[in-house]
């Protein structure tokens, strides 16, 4: 009998969620003037947002995940007596570790190994990987989850608020042009996760609480007449994310909402001051 074992990116932010001890979770590493830190197990998201905070400058950076660690974490897999492993990655348009984990595969024989490219990330990859862990319990194949997998990742919808276009800009995520006119303007950029997994300027606001008001409208009008689960990630601003699950439980009183801190790997790219805000339709 095939025995089907779940790995996903600490990008998910799965550390802070109750199926962590389900899956195998795989760590990037983000580089603060020029020290390692492995993501979560070496630095947590306080501690490292606080460092952000106390040093605005530092060169700061992230990496992928080498496909030696793949092959190393495939290999754990399988001795532990896995047929199949289902890897959630981050999206491919964020980051080249979905390449990574894509590559790894032939390096390890006996293990069949299928990859998913969420097209998101934090909430949106914990999502699918927490969707192919109950249909695993179900008695469902590879093929049927892989498949249900690449259907139902349209479904989760992520609107990301940045306190400052910097460190986007910086790494790359956002091109140079955004950067430039979000600082001439001094405006409160709206992000958006799009259909591909790209991240892009949704709505230009001129301050913080107009942004963060108009965020929470455009999810609620999206999600009127729908069954949703909410989704809140943070980084240095715990209070405002709390704030937010008391709107939308207002709004929706039968939904769930989910707090969770912004991974330090995928905060070294938004910045302090950032927060995720989004759903998954059931």
């Amino acid at each position: 009998m095939k025995k089907i074992a779940v790995a996903v990116l600490s990008t998910s932010g799965m550390d802070y969620l109750k199926e962590k001890d389900q899956t195998e979770i795989i760590r990037l590493t983000v580089f603060f003037d020029g020290k390692e830190y492995v993501d979560h197990t070496e630095i947590k998201s306080d501690e490292f947002y606080t460092m952000m905070v106390d040093k605005p400058n530092a060169d700061i950076h992230t990496s992928q995940v080498s496909t030696g660690k793949f092959q190393e974490v495939y290999e754990k897999i399988k001795n532990r007596g896995y047929s199949d492993l289902i890897v959630v990655s981050i999206s491919s348009k964020l980051s080249g570790t979905y390449q990574g984990a894509l590559l790894s595969r032939d390096l390890v024989e006996g293990l069949n190994v299928e990859v998913i490219d969420s097209k998101s990330v934090s909430f949106g990859e914990f999502v699918l990987a927490r969707k192919a862990l109950e249909m695993i319990n179900q008695g469902k194949d590879v093929a049927e989850i892989v498949s249900s997998l690449n259907d139902i990742r349209s479904k989760v919808k992520i609107y990301v608020l940045v306190d400052t276009l910097k460190y986007l800009v910086k790494n790359g995520r956002l091109s140079a042009a955004a950067g430039l006119i979000g600082t001439l303007l001094k405006i409160k950029p709206l992000l958006k996760i799009m259909d591909d997994g790209s991240l892009k300027p949704y709505e230009k606001i001129r301050t913080t609480t107009k942004a963060q008001k108009r965020v929470l409208e455009i999810i609620l009008e999206e999600t009127k007449d729908k069954d949703v689960e909410y989704y809140i990630a943070y980084t240095t601003n715990l209070s405002k994310a709390e704030e937010l699950k008391e709107e939308l439980t207002a709004a929706k009183p039968n939904a769930t909402v989910t707090i969770i801190p912004l991974t330090p790997v995928v905060g070294a790219h938004a910045g302090p001051g950032t927060i995720g805000l989004g759903y998954f339709e059931i």
